[in-house]
């Protein structure tokens, strides 16, 4: 439940601040009937993203128990944990620029004088956080049904992704319509730190799996047992690996990894984001 309630407040938040700034430069060039050419994009990328969750989902579903299932998962795992990882630290060196970039891309839009062209633009500036949030979603809802597998753990799942969700259009609302001040760059450090250790647990997975196909043959030995104390299977098991990575029989290269992978990516983006100014998103 917090991990997903912890990506959709996250990329929320972001895809609001993109939508906001779009809305606002149209208020401000007088283009205020390209509004709902920009709802149609939002709109559009929301469905294809559902849509194309979904059908991944249904696919890789179908293939449940058999080896073809362990590969679609280890993939959504790593590139979950990667694209995760790029899009954060990316975050944190682009924000000063993303408001002159979407003035620029909406200028080139409206010149053509086509209606599509915003249409596109909000699509296309929209559709990444989607496809960011399905896939992350997707990796975190095996890691749970792996552990759980129980209808109410998927429940949790789905509620805290509905919770996150209606926090940041409410939070969207009060700054955007009500004038309330949030910390962008605070909120985005604190996120993004959080996240980088869900994806720390997700390369557990990816790890776990590889060993199990015997991809990885080596730093197969048990470093401790927890099992009689925090099982992984139990609910509060569950919770500590989707939220920390917790392996109650880890491997020695399970436990590297997620140390090395904390460890470098925590560093560069805590690094990133001392060197970088607040976001030109806030003031809009």
């Amino acid at each position: 439940m917090i991990p997903t309630f912890v990506i959709f407040l996250r990329e929320g938040i972001e895809a609001s601040m993109i939508v906001a700034l779009l809305l606002a430069y149209l208020k401000r060039t007088d283009k205020r009937e390209h509004f709902r050419d920009v709802y149609f994009g939002v709109g559009s990328a929301i469905v294809f993203m559902f849509m194309a969750g979904v059908a991944a989902y249904l696919c890789i579903h179908r293939y449940s128990g058999s080896n073809v299932q362990t590969y679609f998962e280890t993939t959504t795992y790593l590139i979950a944990a990667g694209f995760l990882t790029y899009m954060t630290l990316w975050m944190q060196s682009h924000s000063r620029s993303m408001g002159k970039d979407l003035q620029q891309r909406s200028d080139a839009a409206l010149s053509k004088g086509s209606r599509w062209g915003m249409r596109v633009l909000a699509f296309q500036s929209v559709i990444r956080e989607g496809i960011e949030t399905m896939v992350f979603t997707l990796a975190i809802i095996f890691a749970s049904s792996r552990q759980a597998g129980t209808p109410v753990e998927g429940n949790l799942l789905w509620i805290g992704a509905l919770l996150g969700l209606a926090v940041a259009l409410a939070l969207a609302y009060l700054m955007y319509h009500v004038g309330a001040k949030l910390n962008l760059r605070r909120f985005f450090k604190v996120m993004g730190t959080v996240l980088m250790v869900v994806a720390a647990g997700l390369v557990v997975d990816a790890t776990e799996n590889l060993q199990a196909l015997d991809w990885l043959p080596f730093g197969k030995s048990i470093l401790w047992d927890t099992h009689s104390w925090v099982a992984e299977s139990s609910n509060n098991g569950d919770l500590l690996h989707s939220f920390l990575g917790y392996v109650d029989r880890p491997t020695i290269l399970e436990a590297s990894l997620w140390a090395a992978y904390i460890t470098a990516s925590l560093a560069w983006f805590l690094y990133k984001g001392r060197s970088a100014k607040k976001p030109v998103a806030a003031a809009a």
